[in-house]
């Protein structure tokens, strides 16, 4: 999947394709959250794919543990997996779609 596939798209005043911004949902922690500890390898996109079949899904990883602008994991780093993505992913659509 490409990765601007999702992203709303629209002329500016001279004719230029411009991206939209896109808006993520807060993400409050939850009984059913999971903590894993990092290890050697793991990437958002990766374990994405392993909780979400998904890899698309990496920034609810991302955004439920606040790394923004942090590409590598650490191992031994304790982090969120967020559980009930369906509600995450129904808000992120709201913010997006105008809606």
């Amino acid at each position: 999947m490409k990765r601007y596939a999702t992203t709303r798209q629209k002329l500016d005043k001279s004719g230029i394709r411009v991206y939209s911004t896109t808006y993520y949902p807060e993400i409050p922690l939850e009984n059913e959250d999971r903590f894993i500890n990092v290890i050697i390898g793991d990437r958002l996109d990766s374990l994405a794919y392993k909780y979400y079949n998904d890899i698309t899904l990496w920034w609810i990883i991302a955004k439920a543990n606040g790394l923004r602008g942090k590409p590598v994991l650490n191992a031994g780093e304790v982090i969120r997996i967020p559980s009930n993505i369906t509600n995450i992913i129904e808000k992120f659509n709201n913010l997006n779609n105008g809606d």
